[in-house]
């Protein structure tokens, strides 16, 4: 690849990131305005939290859709469409008569929740051919930043916009954020549709990988389930992390919701104020993460890889804990700092591990595990919404996160146990292919040492460190 290619790459992936940021503050504007909306609506609570139900269960079935959906249209179309829809339907809310804005909001639930999954399972999956081998964690770093940002934003201004405005000025802003993202990805040099030979090619891929799983799938219309699984066992431990990504899924959800009543405890005047404080703090510490993973991954030519998710997961959780201790201010706002810095990491590593992947699989991996992370959420905010009702914040958050660390240890302990074994299968190989060598005088060589030096001396003679330092760079 030429300089100017990955130069061109590289601006038009930034342009997208933009757009992706941007829709990213309406969605995460859009996750207030409507539930507020659907209780002035409806005026029962219960209705909110079926709104959010309908909305992750959309999600869950378009992650299980998204790699057969990928296999017969292109990511860009995809991509394209997913943020249309979303606009379409945030503009039929504004429109909708009184008498249907009930039904209509349902309707907006289950769109936003499916498009929103597909546009996320495609733009992780497809970040590889956008940017090219090697820089998977910077595009993994910006698009994260990105978000972080928007998030912040989204929520910080949701307050504002409703108030000043009113609902339908904020249900426009968020379709025209939607709208601008999807320019950004008609820029992007990738076909809308896919060409027929493509299509043919990956469905025979996928029909190989399913092959491969097991001879359990006796027609076509089971392939997509065998190919899933394919993808699990691809990677090294790779099931186990998607797993650990739903329980860390179901920690998320602890910390979400039991936020607002901590808060109302700390300060019931001003509870709002806990909550704006900690979440600015912690996107600041995802953003200085990831310039330093940039860096990192800049100077080193490595990615944090399969271990940094686990360890990172395992910071997140603990220090997620330590927020609702009842700590100082200012040790909570250094808590909500590691914890963003911590998010970060893992959201990279586990996105940068995943685009190992080959392509067909590739999308299969994050299809699954956005349905695994949708149904981590989902179960988490409906069991921590009842047990707050019962246990304190710091409880329910404990118990939520600490199964999150117990899993990330038994990870962290396969993973190292894998590069054991991976070492030391490197290093027999290397013992195996240098005593394989031929000719004479490097075994007279050695046994004249061995003569001369005896049984009992350890052997620093030329032949036999040559072997043990060639064992030990292996090993390294």
């Amino acid at each position: 690849m030429t300089s100017g290619t990955a130069a061109l790459q590289e601006r038009r992936y930034r342009i997208l990131v933009t757009g992706y940021a941007i829709s990213s503050y309406g969605t995460f504007l859009n996750v207030v305005a409507l539930s507020l909306y659907v209780y002035a609506v409806t005026d029962r609570a219960l209705a909110v939290g079926v709104f959010m139900a309908v909305r992750l269960a959309a999600g869950f079935v378009a992650g299980l859709a998204s790699a057969a959906v990928l296999a017969r249209w292109s990511p860009k179309g995809v991509m394209f469409w997913a943020n249309v829809a979303q606009a379409a339907a945030l503009l039929l809310l504004v429109l909708a008569p009184d008498g249907f804005r009930t039904g209509t909001l349902f309707a907006v639930s289950a769109v936003v929740g499916a498009s929103g999954t597909l546009f996320m399972v495609t733009l992780r999956s497809s970040i590889p051919d956008m940017v090219g081998e090697g820089r998977h964690t910077w595009a993994n770093s910006l698009m994260v930043s990105g978000r972080s940002m928007a998030m912040v934003a989204g929520f910080a201004s949701s307050g504002v916009v409703v108030s000043l405005l009113g609902y339908t000025a904020a249900f426009l802003v968020d379709m025209a954020t939607f709208l601008v993202c999807a320019l950004t990805v008609l820029l992007l040099p990738m076909p809308m549709s896919p060409a027929r030979g493509d299509e043919e090619s990956d469905d025979e891929k996928g029909s190989q990988g399913g092959g491969q799983e097991g001879e359990g799938a006796d027609g076509p219309g089971r392939r997509r389930v065998p190919a899933a699984l394919v993808a699990l066992g691809a990677v090294p431990v790779l099931g186990l992390m998607v797993a650990l990504r739903g329980i860390d899924a179901l920690g998320s959800s602890s910390h979400n919701a039991a936020l607002p009543v901590y808060s109302t405890e700390l300060d019931a005047d001003n509870p709002a104020v806990f909550v704006s404080v900690f979440w600015c703090v912690w996107a600041l510490g995802n953003v200085l993460v990831q310039q330093v993973l940039q860096r990192y991954t800049k100077r080193t030519g490595r990615s944090v890889g399969a271990l940094g998710f686990g360890l990172g997961t395992i910071a997140m959780s603990g220090t997620f804990i330590l927020a609702f201790a009842g700590l100082p201010w200012a040790a909570t706002v250094l808590v909500a700092l590691l914890a963003g810095a911590a998010d970060g990491l893992t959201e990279v590593s586990y996105t940068s591990h995943l685009q190992t992947l080959p392509s067909p699989l590739r999308t299969h991996a994050f299809g699954l595990s956005a349905t695994v992370e949708n149904l981590g959420f989902g179960v988490g905010m409906i069991v921590v919404a009842a047990a707050l009702d019962v246990f304190t914040p710091l409880s329910v958050v404990g118990v939520a996160h600490g199964a999150a660390i117990v899993l990330a240890l038994v990870y962290v302990a396969r993973v190292l146990r894998g590069r054991g074994a991976q070492e030391a299968g490197e290093a027999q190989e290397a013992h195996e292919a240098q005593e394989a060598v031929p000719g004479s005088e490097a075994r007279e060589g050695k046994q004249v040492e061995q003569g001369e030096q005896g049984k009992g001396e350890s052997g620093a003679g030329p032949a036999r460190g040559g072997h043990r330092d060639g064992a030990e760079v292996s090993g390294g």
